[in-house]
């Protein structure tokens, strides 16, 4: 019977400059959570030796946490005081460009109790210049047309009203769809506007709201009826 060779041993694998650059990284990390862990230590028995300096420092931020939201609180009952005292003169609003026109208009529903009213106009605005919601929780849709000559301006027409009952409902999902102008609005518009429920301020209306201090709701016929439950309501 013939004997098998012995089976030679393979050589033992030389660790490759993968692996070794793979231990570096293990044994840098593992120094350094060591290290984290030392001074995180170290800061706790330093704290636990001087725990005054720890409650002083506590009672410095509470006292600065305090002060900031006095200060914070102050300003934003200004900032309503200020809303509640707005007023415009029709003569000061002929006076503005057409993007502080709706400016003003945002500004007159943020007074009337809107908080969240938002001038959205400009380019691809899709009809809608002021968007607000109503302390009855109604959305408001509001397209201005600015007139620097007042009523001997150009009239606001069917064509615009057109627009703006194109995308008032269906596309900014509003439930008062409105046009602001302080200049005219023709006949068929008016028209228009009444058969489509659409909402009309014209500039008789406009300085009635701007010089008083009822909201725009109050002012405006079959505005629909609130979606919930106020105290206003």
């Amino acid at each position: 019977m013939t004997r098998r060779p012995p089976a030679r041993r393979r050589p033992a694998r030389r660790p490759t400059r993968r692996h070794k650059q793979h231990d570096t990284q293990l044994a840098t990390a593992g120094i350094a959570v060591a290290a984290a862990i030392g001074l995180l230590v170290m800061i706790v028995n330093w704290l636990l030796t001087h725990w005054w300096i720890l409650i002083a420092a506590l009672l410095l931020a509470a006292l600065a946490g305090g002060g900031w939201w006095q200060q914070r609180t102050q300003r934003r009952e200004w900032e309503r005081v200020q809303q509640r005292a707005l007023r415009y003169a029709i003569s000061q609003l002929d006076a503005l460009t057409h993007q502080q026109f709706e400016d003003a208009v945002r500004d007159l529903m943020r007074r009337d109790g809107c908080s969240d009213a938002l001038r959205v106009g400009g380019r691809g605005d899709l009809g809608a210049d002021v968007k607000a919601t109503d302390p009855h929780g109604r959305r408001w849709v509001i397209q201005c047309k600015h007139r620097r000559s007042g009523t001997k301006g150009s009239a606001v027409g069917t064509p615009d009203l057109q627009v703006l009952n194109g995308t008032g409902r269906p596309v900014h999902q509003g439930d008062v769809i409105v046009m602001v102008t302080n200049g005219r609005i023709t006949q068929p518009g008016r028209d228009f506007a009444r058969q489509q429920r659409l909402h009309l301020v014209d500039r008789q209306v406009l300085a009635q709201w701007a010089t008083g201090n009822r909201p725009l709701w109050d002012l405006l016929p079959l505005v629909p009826p609130p979606r919930r439950p106020t105290a206003l309501s």
